[in-house]
């Protein structure tokens, strides 16, 4: 799925999720954000009416694992 932010503006998740209860989540992985990426998962997530969910991969020498961001 790809989301049109704007003219010649999209976002294309990683993943599109239906959870069992029926509840639509857009999944997205980073090892790190750029600018531009994270400003499109913020606008996509005020412009549809889904749950936006961002992985990020947290360092080792931080305790590894992963981050996890609602929008």
């Amino acid at each position: 799925i790809t989301f049109k932010l704007a003219p010649d503006c999209r976002y294309t998740p990683d993943f599109v999720v239906m959870l069992p209860d029926g509840i639509i989540e857009v999944h997205e992985v980073k090892g790190f954000w750029e600018d531009d990426a994270l400003v499109k998962i913020r606008v996509a997530a005020q412009m549809f009416p889904f749950r936006f969910v961002a992985v990020q991969k947290t360092a080792q020498k931080a305790g590894g694992g992963w981050t996890i961001r609602e929008f």
